[in-house]
């Protein structure tokens, strides 16, 4: 089989980089100029977008503790991704921004207002990776003692959608007129309330801001339970999963594509990212030793249990490292995550489960050697699961200037140069970016 050309994204977070290695920034971007270079280094290499995870609180769940988040800056300090988009989006010109905001801290005029801004600031690129929050600590921020369980809780995004959707129509697309002689700015008739009353939400409207280039923000979303599938293949843009496999990845994006139909939606418009954490060198033996290094660190296994802990809200600080977890954990937290992270066991170590998977938050496809070596790969598994593309990231997210200049000038290349990837930018909107191809 020949891979078509597919696409690339970034995974990230507002959080320390790689502040304990050698190549790292330090520990302190928060002015925000280090991830402004690294939008700039994405654009260089021609990515469709940049994503901006997040999180609304201090993790405490592994070892009953925010001892270890805080001691390895893991999963905190975050700050805020929508004012950092804006100033990425401002600093670029052709890189999407994507921004993760829950639905948990947003209503959704407030959500509907601040993603119009945001994608009219940049110029019809911004998209919003949509998000109900997956911890009780989150909730507790926000006057809730606990998260309504995960049915209700998509229930309640159904509906958050649905409003969303009001709020975006409730200025019809021609409704600045700006006509100066006649002293008319947008014609009112265009503008009108919403009057949602719902189960949930109570919503008046109209929005308060002009029709945004795109009309709405690109929506992004990594559903991983039935539910979750479905909700993504009604509403997102581009689906982004951690998949065990191949094999693995195939079947997932061909159920996606199912549910998009039954949605009664096209799905090619539905582009379905692979998280993956390629690992270079400039020979595949020197690739290799790095990759061993990484899984080797004091850090890596604390790291990734701490991190694993945080967002399925079980303390894998109770269990043996050298002991094959319980066969059956179960979690109102992100429990696509757990389930991924159980099924790569069949009786392996705990130890072996974080080993294996590359830290757990990964796609477990092997992706080590030269930029040449890897690229090669890369092809293949298109090849074989049929598209859309890849997310790359790092296992806890942490990135360095080395990494990114690995990838934008030593992979990146090694794509195009088998006419994999973009060579350069042919369209304004993200949106239409994503539809190219």
């Amino acid at each position: 089989m020949t891979a078509r050309r597919f696409h690339l994204a970034w995974f990230m977070n507002f959080t320390p980089d790689e502040w304990r290695e050698p190549f790292g920034q330090g520990g302190l971007p928060w002015d925000g100029q280090f991830y402004i270079e690294m939008a700039r280094t994405l654009e260089r290499a021609c990515f469709d977008y940049i994503m901006i995870e997040d999180k609304l609180m201090v993790p405490q769940t592994y070892g009953g503790s925010t001892e270890a988040s805080l001691r390895n800056a893991m999963m905190v300090p975050k700050h805020d991704p929508a004012p950092l988009a804006v100033a990425m989006g401002m600093a670029t010109q052709n890189l999407g921004i994507v921004a993760t905001m829950s639905t948990l801290a947003y209503p959704p005029f407030l959500m509907a207002r601040l993603s119009s801004t945001i994608d009219s600031l940049t110029r019809g690129r911004f998209g919003w990776n949509i998000v109900t929050s997956a911890e009780d600590l989150s909730a507790q921020n926000f006057g809730l003692d606990k998260l309504p369980p995960r049915d209700e809780r998509y229930a309640m995004a159904e509906e958050y959608m649905e409003v969303m959707g009001k709020l975006f129509a409730s200025w019809e697309p021609d409704a600045v007129v700006l006509d100066r002689d006649a002293g008319v700015y947008a014609d009112h008739t265009k503008v009108k309330p919403i009057d949602h009353v719902g189960k949930y939400f109570k919503v008046r409207g109209p929005l308060n801001t002009v029709p945004s280039p795109q009309g709405r923000p690109v929506y992004v979303q990594a559903g991983a339970s039935p539910k979750g599938r479905d909700f993504a293949a009604a509403h997102a843009d581009s689906i982004i999963s951690v998949a065990s496999g191949v094999a693995s990845m195939k079947a997932f994006r061909d159920d996606i594509r199912a549910r998009v139909v039954k949605a009664g939606r096209n799905p090619d418009d539905v582009k379905i990212l692979f998280c993956v954490t390629p690992t270079l060198g400039e020979t595949e033996d020197e690739a290799r030793e790095r990759y061993r290094r990484m899984l080797s660190s004091s850090h890596f296994i604390t790291d990734t249990l701490a991190s694993l802990s945080a967002i399925t809200e079980i303390d894998f600080a109770r269990f043996d490292l050298d002991a094959p977890l319980p066969e059956k954990l179960v979690t109102n937290g992100e429990s696509g995550t757990l389930d991924k992270f159980q099924q790569w066991g069949c009786g392996k170590t705990l130890r072996e489960l974080v080993v294996d998977g590359g830290g757990g938050l990964v796609s477990s496809v092997e992706l080590v050697g030269t930029p040449s070596e890897v690229a090669e790969r890369m092809g293949e598994v298109m090849a074989e699961v049929g598209g859309d593309g890849f997310l790359i990231t790092t296992p806890v997210l942490r990135v360095s200037r080395r990494y990114l200049a690995e990838i934008a000038d030593g992979l990146v290349p090694a794509l195009q140069k088998r006419g994999l990837v973009r060579t350069e930018y042919r369209h304004v909107l993200l949106r239409d970016t994503l539809r190219e191809f």
